[in-house]
């Protein structure tokens, strides 16, 4: 069976795409000409769609899924890495991975750096992220799906085949990011080809938060899973200062 896929977290037991394409987005260049926004106005519709920029000078570049864009900007907070600019393109490009390179290209032409990092694993692009990176001379996230890193990737790729992954974000987004672009609002019945192999909903949670706990507990019991929890932080994201 297959993992969490490199459609935004989201496994899909079979290669049916499901429901309309979103619109297309992803240009990355006219984020970074928006002007600065503190970090506390990140919000997940931003995050899915448009992307975020945190604008201003920095010598260093975190250029990352949008998926990852809350959780990065806490850490740079936390840890004062004032040296750091956080770039995020839009998380929907997940359901688009052909999409991700062009954009983070782009990205990294239109915005001044000295040094910068990749917060994506490769996301479905079959190594184009990583040659990008090479001929950058730029470091990316380890393994091959954007949430292995929070439980690491070896632990991460001995756990169950037949669990379903989700993030805080994701738990967040889950009808915008996962069911609405499957068509599952409009066609329910989907679920059951979607998600046949599936058994379990694993939460990977980076916050301890008992409001997300319980919509993740709905989620698992929406397609009739059971339900574990993980309290992972936020594995090697915090490294990437």
């Amino acid at each position: 069976m297959p993992r969490p896929s490199d459609h935004g977290g989201q496994a899909r037991p079979t290669d049916r795409q499901g429901g309309a394409a979103t619109r297309r987005r992803g240009r990355a260049a006219r984020l970074s000409e928006r002007p600065a926004a503190p970090a506390a106005t990140l919000s997940d519709s931003a995050l899915l769609a448009r992307g975020y920029d945190s604008g201003g000078p920095a010598p260093l570049l975190i250029l990352a899924c949008g998926a990852l864009g809350r959780e990065i900007a806490a850490l740079i907070r936390a840890n004062g890495w004032t040296h750091a600019r956080l770039h995020c393109l839009p998380a929907i490009l997940h359901n688009h991975p052909d999409r991700i390179v062009p954009a983070a290209a782009a990205a990294l032409d239109a915005i001044p750096h000295e040094r910068a990092i990749l917060a994506y694993a490769d996301c479905g692009t079959g190594g184009a992220l990583a040659r990008l990176c090479a001929e950058r001379g730029i470091d990316m996230l380890p393994g091959a799906h954007c949430y292995a890193f929070y439980e690491g990737v070896e632990a991460f790729g001995a756990g169950d085949m037949r669990a379903f992954y989700v993030t805080d974000f994701l738990v967040r987004q889950f009808d915008a990011f996962v069911a609405r672009p499957l068509g599952l609002d409009r066609h329910p019945h989907l679920a059951d080809d979607y998600f046949a192999g599936y058994e379990r909903l694993i939460y990977q949670a980076q916050t301890d938060d008992p409001v997300l706990t319980a919509q993740a507990r709905r989620i698992a019991a929406r397609f009739g899973w059971a339900f574990e929890r993980r309290l992972t932080g936020y594995g090697a994201l915090a490294t990437l200062g």
